[in-house]
């Protein structure tokens, strides 16, 4: 990096915050349910967490657990209540393995978590979190899964390996990516010994240059810092003092810092973004090539602390915006309720948005966390909420990120979302966001592992015309070796709002929609609990 650039990006990171970071003021509930149990019979510990950063009044948080069976009928219920601050509040709920007091049948059960906070300033329902995840009760034979040799990816390209498909594979590369983190540009950046939340604006220790430099380090072929819109003016809130120079040039020294990474590290994707909108009444949206900041706040002499005005919580406003200007986005860990608010309406379609919106998170890790061994329990699952925006008629991708506000980016755990580049594309901006395009993307809980649908021969993310049979093949491949537990192709229709159901439990699936509408994707679940989910395909059936 350039010595001038580099002074530039130390001055502008170290001026002073006006306020102590409060935009992750949000209940965060997380269930960690072992896929299998340490014991021969089915005995084990459900763990819960409950945090909620900046908690101004003592509240409770109330919390049901349920399991169900593999017939998904519900077979035993644990309740629990606890007084909370807003730390970090444990509880864990001990299942002997037993169902009416025998042994439970082997199979595939679901266990699923609901919890809400009572006596918070708004409205309770926000507070309401649900996930559930599946585990394994006794021996369960490993699911028959088609040929598929691993795709090649971004370290073979690196180390010179020709990119040629592989046998019973498809003609592309994956890159590996951790698409959602912060740096000292906004409240993220935190050294890992002192760190325990997010961090105040603009003054952590680390940048978006040290950012990109430890997750190459740690293996990842993508990292995206997506710094709050916001934050530019070195506050949480309105900064009345703040200057609108400072603040838009800081985004020009981001843009900078990652194109002088990617000019001397090829092979490596460094991405400066950021993450539009607040919590309150909002939802964040991740925008990965925009050259513009983004704003709604302005100082006391009324100028504006951004390049480009854009309405606060006007996520219509903003669609129309990012369709026209080509810019593609990420709905960042999705709320069931209260969030991406259209005309009323929470996770609201417009078609500006459906051009625009291209990835859903369907599963993090903490934000806060402060593990670099890869082995946090603290994880939360979207699903529900991205079927949701699927089911409103989004074309959305699944992404798994990490949200990292400490030092440790792309190290929490082993998540990681795949990018599918044609073999022989070179790794770059525009190469990344027309994949994003086109929905060639994977989640996957496993950095070995891949999973690649694919529909009468048709690539994942593709929107076609079907007549006759349709043929969906859950292509799953693991440099490990690991083996798949479960396989689910669900199915769901645009625009009906309604509720995805599994359609399969089969790799391979033949069978003839129903005329009209619908979007297919794959979940894998690995014998080690780990899953993955492909891209949807959408289907017109004639």
């Amino acid at each position: 990096m350039p010595p001038s650039l580099r002074a530039l990006l130390l001055a502008l990171c170290c001026g002073s915050a006006f306020a102590a970071p409060a935009e992750h003021k949000e209940f965060e509930a997380t269930l960690h349910a072992p896929f299998r149990a340490e014991q021969a019979d089915a005995r084990r510990t459900f763990s819960l967490n409950f945090s909620y950063p900046g908690l101004e009044q003592p509240a409770t948080v109330y919390w049901k657990l349920e399991l169900l069976n593999p017939e998904k009928r519900v077979v035993q219920v644990w309740r629990g209540s606890s007084a909370f601050t807003g730390e970090d509040v444990p509880a864990q709920v001990v299942w002997d393995g037993r169902i009416k007091g025998a042994a439970a049948p082997a199979g595939l059960y679901t266990v699923r978590m609901r919890a809400i906070l009572r006596g918070v300033h708004h409205d309770d329902q926000h507070g309401a979190v649900e996930q559930d995840w599946q585990i394994a009760v006794g021996p369960q034979p490993a699911a028959r899964m088609p040929r598929f040799a691993p795709l090649p990816d971004g370290r073979a390209r690196r180390d010179g390996v020709p990119m040629v498909p592989a046998t019973a594979s498809l003609p592309y590369t994956v890159y590996l990516a951790n698409l959602h983190s912060q740096s000292n540009h906004s409240d993220g950046g935190g050294a890992l010994d002192d760190c325990k939340g997010a961090q105040e604006p603009l003054k952590a220790k680390y940048g978006p240059e040290a950012a990109f430099a430890y997750a190459r380090g740690r293996g990842l072929d993508i990292l995206a810092v997506s710094e709050h819109n916001h934050m530019y003016d070195g506050s949480d809130g309105t900064n009345l003092e703040g200057d609108p120079t400072k603040a838009k040039d800081l985004f020009k020294a981001g843009l900078a810092s990652a194109a002088a990474f990617n000019a001397t590290k090829p092979g490596f994707l460094a991405l400066y973004g950021m993450e539009w909108g607040v919590i309150n009444n909002g939802g964040h949206i991740n925008i990965f090539n925009s050259d513009e900041l983004l704003g709604w706040e302005s100082n006391a002499l009324g100028e504006l602390m951004a390049d480009t005005r854009t309405p606060r919580n006007d996520y219509a406003a903003l669609y129309s915006l990012m369709r026209q200007r080509g810019w593609v986005g990420q709905f960042n860990h999705p709320s069931h309720s209260g969030q991406f608010i259209v005309n009323g309406v929470p996770l609201g379609y417009t078609p500006d948005g459906d051009e625009a919106m291209a990835l859903c998170e369907v599963m993090n890790s903490t934000a806060f966390s402060v593990n670099d061994s890869e082995t946090e329990k603290r994880r939360s699952n979207f699903e529900q909420a991205c079927n949701r925006l699927l089911e409103a008629g989004y074309h959305v991708a699944f992404s798994t990120n990490q949200d990292n506000h400490c030092a440790n980016w792309g190290a929490s755990y082993t998540n990681r979302t795949g990018i599918l580049l044609p073999n022989g594309t070179a790794l770059t901006r525009d190469s990344f966001v027309e994949a994003l395009k086109a929905r060639r993307v994977f989640a996957t809980m496993d950095k070995g592992s891949q999973l690649v649908l694919t529909a009468n021969g048709k690539l994942m993310g593709e929107r076609f015309t079907n007549r006759g049979p349709l043929k969906l093949v859950a292509n799953f491949a693991s440099s490990a070796g690991k083996k798949v537990a479960a396989v689910s192709i669900m199915e769901g229709v645009p625009g009906r709002n309604g509720t995805v159901t599994e359609v399969s439990n089969l790799a391979t699936s033949t069978f003839t929609p129903a005329p009209g509408k619908h979007f297919y994707y794959a979940r894998v679940t690995q014998e080690d609990g780990n899953v993955l989910w492909s891209a949807p395909v959408w289907v017109t059936q004639e």
